[in-house]
């Protein structure tokens, strides 16, 4: 199906209005619905599934040190929109197939509020066989401003249920952001990157087996998902039209596996701000972005002096990045187009502030632990790849301990080809360095043999960080302090098909020694 571009303006998720709030907490109900939505005006209306109803889910925004309570319901039908390979560990035929379970991605949360992937709950039973449709999560709001997302994490079945729909943005406030005067209200923009493919009647298509299907198994996963369409905010290739002034734009790849590597056609520069979990200490500009599943960046673009240009954000990221098929320049290769068409309302008087703030860096010598993790390509037994972590599955016994209150380093080894975006719940790190070495000898040895000396982060990576490169054939260095709680998280690669079979860990953060 051929779309046309640039003609559906970009939508805004609505601001999640609470259910309640007091002085000592704010409380928010979100069902989980099916429901039909237009994602391109020449295309008949889709079925998603959406938190409210909605592609994305409403923004959730809160300020630092707010108690939220959040009933998370889960109303959806019975039967998935997609077929479902029961083959895959945690999607047996013996339990629903529509299950769901909110993962808070970045948030600091205790381990029954976090989304553990095992803890789903559906219109009919939960993972203990009850009647139980319903979770009340509790979020301490403890983090300084920042963009989060929430998103499914169901055990099996999260890259199905993310591509229905199920994902929105969480923004945490402070009086620190206030104080920047960073361009904000109307000017102040969420970006929610994803690709999705559509089949003639409007409905989403997602492979029900890899080309070669190798296994003879039909459904059966497939190594990534990559669509030939992008959808920004549940649109597909729209345009925003903005005023000839600066824009914040809050960006998150939501995308199953695809990378975006973003620039302007007109050559201008993006001045990014921030990371993940919160501000750089410098702005920097640069002529491009590269954003991994589940990474966000906060940039501010400028349109001064542009009145009347139609700016284009392209992207140029091969699939299976770095290594994959190039984009396509009339479809994948483009996202979205800014039009500075409005006339200027008042004085643009926000700034882009060269300093944001110092940042707390860890040292090397204040950790209690180093990890040396492999992240790998192995065959099941059908033949099939099987992306692993510590070449380990997920019901292996936990090997990651850390004590709270401890710093530790983990170092990511990658003898696979693809650049594995890594996720650890609970915590944030910083990246300390990346290296080469030699893979062939690692994995006939299990010594690593260095081949270059180490690369320090890219500017936009020095921060904090909750999702990671981890470049093939490097060895990714990141140091983590392990706070505030004890309990049972999980980590892995945030491509879904990958964190879906097998390449997701549990670990335990246990009390101080």
């Amino acid at each position: 199906m051929k779309l046309r571009k640039f003609v559906d303006p970009l939508p805004i998720p609505p601001v999640l209005k609470p259910s309640r709030r007091s002085e000592n907490y704010t409380y928010y109900e979100v069902s989980m619905k099916e429901s039909k939505q237009a994602i391109h005006r020449d295309m008949p209306e889709t079925t998603i599934w959406g938190y409210e109803g909605m592609y994305p889910g409403p923004t959730i925004e809160v300020v630092q040190g707010e108690k939220v309570y959040v009933k998370w319901i889960n109303d959806l039908p019975v039967h998935h929109l997609f077929p479902i390979d029961h083959t895959v560990h945690g999607a047996e035929k013996e339990i629903p197939n529509v299950r769901t379970v909110v993962h808070l991605h970045g948030g600091r949360t205790e381990p029954d509020s976090d989304g553990y992937p095992d803890a789903w709950f559906s219109k009919g039973f939960d993972e203990f066989g009850s009647f139980f449709q319903k979770r009340v999560y509790e979020y301490d709001n403890q983090q300084s401003s920042r963009a989060l997302w929430y998103h499914d994490h169901a055990i099996g079945l999260t890259r199905l249920n993310i591509y229905a729909g199920l994902a929105g943005l969480y923004l945490i406030r402070d009086w620190h952001e206030g104080s920047l005067n960073l361009p904000s209200g109307k000017y102040e923009v969420p970006l929610l990157l994803q690709d999705r493919s559509f089949k003639e009647d409007g409905s989403l298509a997602y492979p029900e087996h890899p080309k070669d299907n190798v296994s003879g198994i039909s459904p059966s996963i497939i190594p990534s998902f990559f669509g030939d369409s992008i959808v920004v905010n549940g649109k597909v290739w729209p345009y925003l039209e903005v005023e000839p002034r600066k824009y914040r734009f809050r960006l998150l790849n939501a995308a199953n596996a695809r990378f975006f590597h973003l620039t302007l056609d007109s050559g201008q520069l993006f001045y990014q701000i921030g990371t993940d979990s919160g501000f750089l200490e410098h702005s920097i500009g640069v002529k491009s972005l590269l954003l991994a599943p589940a990474e966000r960046l906060d940039v501010i673009i400028d349109f001064s002096n542009l009145i009347g240009k139609m700016i284009t954000l392209k992207n140029d990221a091969p699939t299976h990045f770095p290594i994959g098929d190039p984009v396509d320049p009339d479809t994948t290769g483009i996202i979205m187009q800014f039009q500075v068409t409005k006339p200027l309302s008042n004085i643009d008087t926000s700034v882009i502030p060269s300093f944001m703030g110092p940042i707390n860096w860890l040292a090397e010598h204040t950790a209690r632990n180093d990890r040396y993790l492999q992240l790998s390509e192995e065959k099941d037994q059908y033949g099939r790849p099987l992306f692993l972590l510590d070449q380990k599955k997920w019901d292996d016994p936990i090997t990651e301990n850390p004590h709270v209150g401890s710093t530790e380093i983990w170092n990511f080894i990658n003898t696979d080809e693809d650049d594995h975006p890594i996720h650890i719940h609970l915590v944030q790190f910083q990246l300390l360095d990346r290296r080469s070495f030699d893979v062939n000898h690692f994995k006939q040895t299990k010594q690593i043999k260095y081949t270059s000396r180490p690369f320090p982060p890219h500017p936009g990576e020095r921060g904090w960080k909750d999702t990671i490169r981890c470049p093939p054939g490097q060895i990714t260095r990141v140091i983590i302090p392990f706070f505030p709680y004890t309990g049972q998280y999980v980590w892995h690669c945030h491509m879904l098909e990958h964190e879906d079979y097998e390449m997701m860990r549990p670990y335990r953060v246990l009390p101080p020694s």
